[in-house]
Formats: C-alpha cells, sequence, structure tokens
C-alpha cells in the first residue's frame, strides 16, 4: 500500500481488499484517461479519478491482447496550480516500473530537484512530437506530506525583507556563473557558506534552530524524489475526500523561494494552520510538466 495515500484522504484504507476496491472505483469511474505505448510497445493505460478538489488515485497498468486491463500500480496524486521552476527538465524512466522521474536544477534551492513525474501519459503521448533539442519545462511542484507541524513565522522587518529578497537573487546569478565554471562566482559562494556557518555557530547556543532557519528545502532520507521542508503558508482551504469523508488541508507554500501546493490529512497535521505560519514537514514530491 502506497505510504502516502493518507495524504490526499485515504488513511483508514487498511486491508488489500479496501485498496483493491478503491482501484477498481478508480478504473470504472475515472475523470481522466491516457492510452500510451510504452518503449517495448506494450499498450499502457493510465485512469485517475479526482476523490477531493485537485487531488486523487492515479491507477497505471498493461492491455494485454484481448483489451483487457491489468492494474499494475497506482499512486496519490496532488495537481498544483502555479508554476514552480522555469528551469530545463530532464525526463528518465524508472527501472522498476512504467513510470518516470523528472530532474531540473534550480539555482534557489542549491540542488538538484527530483520529481515523481505525474503527467506520464501526457509525455509519452507528447514524446515523438518533442524536438531532441528542445527545452521541456516549465514544470509545476506538488507534495504530499504524511504528517506535519505549524510552526510561528519568524519576526521580520521590512527592510530584512527586501534585503533577503536581494540577497536571493544575487545567490542565484552566483549559482548560474559557478556552474560554467566562473571562479569568481566560486569563491563567493565559499564565502557565504562560511559566513553563514560562522553566524549559526554563534547563534545556535542560544537561539531554537527554528528561529535561525527560516525555510528550507533539502532532501530527506535514501529515495530521491522525497524532501524535508519548512515552507512559508501563502494560501490555505480544507477539503474533504468524497470516498471516505476525511479532510485535507490543500496549502500553497513558499520553501527556498520555490512556491508549490502540498496536502496532508487533517488527522495527521500538529498545530492549527493559518496564512504566514510556516509549515515543517518530509514530503513525497511530485511534478507536471506544462506543454502548453
Amino acid at each position: 500500500m502506497h505510504t502516502y495515500l493518507e495524504s490526499v484522504g485515504f488513511k483508514n484504507i487498511r486491508s488489500r481488499r479496501e485498496m483493491d476496491k478503491l482501484v477498481s472505483n478508480t478504473v470504472l469511474h475515472f475523470d481522466e484517461k491516457h492510452l500510451f505505448e510504452d518503449e517495448d510497445g506494450r499498450l499502457m493505460g493510465e485512469f485517475s479519478r479526482e476523490y477531493a478538489p485537485d487531488m486523487g488515485v492515479t491507477v497505471c497498468g498493461e492491455f494485454d491482447d484481448r483489451g483487457d486491463f491489468h492494474p499494475d500500480y497506482y499512486i496519490p496524486y496532488l495537481h498544483a496550480n502555479n508554476i514552480s521552476s522555469n528551469e530545463e527538465v530532464t525526463i528518465e524512466r524508472h527501472a522498476g516500473k512504467v513510470s518516470y522521474a523528472g530532474a531540473c536544477d534550480d539555482a534557489r534551492c542549491g540542488v538538484t530537484i527530483i520529481f515523481y513525474l505525474l503527467n506520464m501519459g501526457e509525455y509519452r503521448s507528447k514524446i515523438h512530437q518533442i524536438d531532441p533539442n528542445e527545452k521541456l519545462g516549465p514544470v509545476r511542484f506538488s507534495a504530499l506530506a504524511r504528517d506535519g507541524k505549524v510552526l510561528l513565522p519568524v519576526r521580520k522587518e521590512e527592510w530584512w525583507v527586501k534585503q533577503a529578497e536581494k540577497k536571493s537573487i544575487e545567490h542565484a546569478k552566483l549559482v548560474n556563473a559557478a556552474r560554467i565554471g566562473d571562479e569568481d562566482a566560486i569563491e563567493s559562494l565559499t564565502v557565504e557558506d562560511m559566513d553563514l556557518y560562522t553566524m549559526i555557530q554563534q547563534r545556535i547556543p542560544n537561539e531554537d534552530v527554528f528561529s535561525i532557519v527560516d525555510t528550507t528545502f533539502m532532501p530527506y532520507g535514501i529515495e530521491c524524489d522525497q524532501y524535508s521542508i519548512v515552507g512559508t503558508i501563502n494560501r490555505l482551504e480544507k477539503v474533504r475526500n468524497i470516498y471516505s469523508g476525511e479532510n485535507i488541508w490543500k496549502m500553497e507554500v513558499t520553501a527556498s523561494d520555490i512556491t508549490f501546493d502540498v496536502c496532508i490529512n487533517e488527522s495527521s497535521l500538529m498545530g492549527e494552520p493559518k496564512e504566514g505560519r510556516r509549515l515543517r514537514a518530509n514530503v513525497l514530491l511530485e511534478g507536471e510538466i506544462c506543454f502548453t
């Protein structure tokens, strides 16, 4: 059973029989369907049903010679509404199943962002129309959280916010320059890291770490598409899963200057979420490439 199924409102599904029932319901009453051929020429199907606004379950599988559909796996999803990154995206198939991972280098967070590709069917249907030299992107990120905590915001003066925005832009420029081998940019980034380390060493004995660190977006665990985030809540709404009746918090969050949508089961969230407060969670990162 998928670990993040509870994020979209299926926390109480515990048995294989209940899961099979949900898979059958999704395939029989789908809202969206994609048919495509994989690299070996097999006819594959992708059936999605929305069980709450912008979120639900996608079932993927193969059609046999008689046209019967055989489910292989399912994935809970959350569709994001806003573009998160305009960087070039690289797509690669997973080894164990017909699914894909995307990766993009975003200077804002300083790491290669790897995500599970949600619109696989659309990608496969358009792959023969895509110029090999054409840049893939932009991409919309969304995240599924199994549990999380609400943190109070860090107090910021207006002058500090403006200065932080300026530094963020300058930092992104330095990272891009460093990627192409600019030695001055590399040296400047090294000095920045040393100054940051010194500042943390001075403050950490007397302050909580989350009063020093405003937001974070960093890899978590050994799976490449999972991240630990601390992000500011920009917008939020509580929605209801029509199948299970469970409530889910859907939030727009900004972490390390990257804005994306997050969903979390109401019963798994500690604290009261409000705009301006922060969300701390470990998430599965998903993404959709914008083809139009």
